[in-house]
């Protein structure tokens, strides 16, 4: 097991803060707000820094979902920050050419979206130039940072996966190792070719700025999609047999929503739409509301037999139901009406571990409505959980805030030369079974795990707050919102805080391994609440004492008498808080 040395206090007596998934994208988010941006400058510069600096985790070129919460006209929206597979992708090509597989590299890429996300949420709902955002970000780029231990330890892992004498790899390789070795802790990553691409995007935008500061944005992002980097994209997707098109580039654009809403006594669980894992988070918590949850001790083997045995029923449901609206009929009134949660609820047992992936539920009784045929059970895979992902949120002195999750790890498709960017890999979180709503299909969105929320008491806001760890994002959320709000801590104590994740129902990622009845333990769990559980059915397996398995928190609280905000980050990886 490993242990933990310092205690971070709580951050707190502030107005305007940015917790994020590293400690220079909290300081980039930090001086955009001292420079003046609002908290959608801050986020965006935040996100993208993220970009920059956790290659083991995300990229420029990957995905984006947003939340952003704007407090003048008290509106809340999320922004889909996720790409479409090509047009010309075909669910008989997997089988058949890719022998049932979806590979790693091209053959897995859909449309990149992360870099339509931020600029989406940048001009319609920041204050701030393209070049101004942009600038933490590309001084990163061309002088370099030290890469932190979490990244190198991943990247070494990520990159024993591939081929390293591909060519297809080889730009990947060339970027992350020095003498033929993945770069260690404390080396300095520069990334001159995802330099010159930020100097790119800032060009365009000042070739068009006597349009007004919205359509220059608008020029840098059609130059990404329309013009010559999506020329250079698609002819290094060509040169490896990609789908992807031109086509496919210029007729892709991120969505503006409304948020999913669920109700926790008195508060709005906000998510992104089911496209992502997003209502799995709210689902739960309504499901849990009736519950007096502060009167069970926290941790202990009833506390975590219930939220488990709720995932255990929401998860089923996303395997069940959730997909691209677009594309599939997903009966998300159902699922989250007060009703089907309460009747959810009825079918966990205090004293027995549902010891495989519970059937799904009949949300489409409560829309009056017959869905189709269930799915059949999952087989047993016992392959690796996969994970990826990072988050950043931010809260400004005019209340508004953001919240985002970018994800898209490097290794999970090739390195771009020349723009230095991969072309998105999500790809890896469909399905090849026809009748899975989240099956390939041309110009469909796989099913997203990155998923922001935020939380508001009697309607102000309360809470953005997201986590990485792909499965484990939402147990990861629910347990840190319960921790603020039934038991009283602050953000830093509740992040802290020992965690558990339940593994019953198939992974996200390909090949969506299966562990039925499976239950993670942080190591500073007694092995008496181990062995209770035990004994009620559940798959019991210790991991490390402070696990970046289980997630890596970030959120920020605003005090709904003072405005005061608090904000909490996880030292379960590298994140940061910073505020004034």
């Amino acid at each position: 097991m490993t242990t933990q040395t310092a205690y971070r206090p709580p951050v707190m007596g502030m107005t305007h803060m940015v917790s994020a998934g590293h400690y220079l994208a909290a300081s980039a988010g930090y001086r955009i707000l001292e420079d003046g941006g609002n908290a959608v400058d801050a986020g965006v510069a935040s996100g993208i820094v993220i970009n920059v600096t956790l290659p083991n985790a995300t990229n420029f070129g990957g995905v984006a979902p947003i939340m952003v919460y704007m407090a003048e006209n008290d509106e809340t929206k999320t922004i889909s920050g996720l790409g479409r597979w090509p047009k010309k992708t075909s669910l008989d090509d997997f089988n058949n050419r890719l022998n049932g597989d979806i590979p790693k590299g091209i053959d897995r890429t859909i449309v990149p979206s992360a870099p339509d996300a931020w600029l989406t949420a940048l001009a319609e709902y920041g204050t701030m130039s393209l070049e101004q955002i942009l600038q933490p970000a590309l001084e990163l780029t061309k002088d370099g940072f030290p890469i932190s231990n979490t990244a190198s330890s991943v990247l070494k892992r990520l990159a024993a996966t591939v081929d390293s004498n591909s060519d297809e790899w080889k730009s990947t390789f060339e970027l992350f190792t020095r003498d033929g070795r993945i770069l260690e802790e404390g080396e300095i990553l520069k990334q001159p070719d995802l330099a010159r691409t930020f100097k790119r995007l800032i060009e365009a935008e000042q070739a068009n700025k006597a349009k007004g500061r919205k359509q220059a944005i608008q020029a840098a992002r059609d130059l990404f999609y329309k013009g010559d980097i999506a020329k250079e994209i698609i002819e290094y997707s060509d040169k490896f047999g990609g789908n992807l098109s031109l086509s496919d580039m210029s007729d892709f654009h991120v969505e503006i929503e409304n948020p999913t809403t669920a109700r926790y006594k008195d508060y709005d669980i906000l998510t992104c739409g089911p496209w992502s894992q997003g209502p799995v988070t709210a689902q739960v918590l309504q499901m849990l509301e009736d519950d007096d949850i502060s009167v069970i001790p926290q941790n202990t083997a009833d506390y975590i037999h219930l939220l488990s045995q709720a995932f255990n029923l929401s998860f089923a449901d996303r395997h069940e139901f959730y997909g691209d609206p677009d594309f599939v009929d997903v009966p998300i009134n159902g699922l989250l009406s007060k009703e089907y949660t309460k009747a959810q609820r009825s079918r966990i047992s205090m004293e027995a571990a549902f010891p495989e992936m519970p059937n799904p539920g009949n949300p489409w009784l409560f829309e009056g409505r017959n869905g189709r045929e269930k799915l059949g059970h999952p087989d047993i895979n016992r392959d690796r959980l996969e994970q990826d992902t990072s988050y950043t949120c931010v809260v400004d002195k005019w209340g508004n805030s953001f919240s985002a999750t970018p994800s898209d790890a490097v290794f999970g498709s090739p390195i771009v030369p020349g723009l230095g960017l991969m072309i998105s890999s999500r790809g890896t979180q469909s399905w090849l079974d026809p009748e899975h709503p989240s099956s390939v299909g041309p110009w469909k969105r796989p099913r997203l795990t990155p998923n922001p929320a935020m939380a508001f008491k009697k309607g102000k806001l309360f809470m953005p707050f997201g986590t990485p760890g792909g499965d484990a994002q939402c147990p990861a959320m629910v347990q840190t919102f319960l921790n603020i709000v039934e038991f009283g801590m602050n953000p830093q104590a509740a992040i802290e805080a020992p965690r558990f994740v339940p593994w019953n129902f198939p992974n996200s990622f390909w090949p969506h391994a299966y562990h039925p009845g499976l239950i993670h333990l942080e190591g500073r769990i007694s092995r008496e609440v181990g062995q209770n559980l035990s004994n009620r059915g559940h798959h019991v397996e210790y991991i490390d004492d402070w696990s970046a398995s289980t997630g890596a928190m970030s959120c920020i609280v605003v005090d709904q008498d003072t405005g005061v905000l608090s904000a909490g980050a996880d030292p379960r990886r590298d994140a940061y808080a910073i505020g004034r």
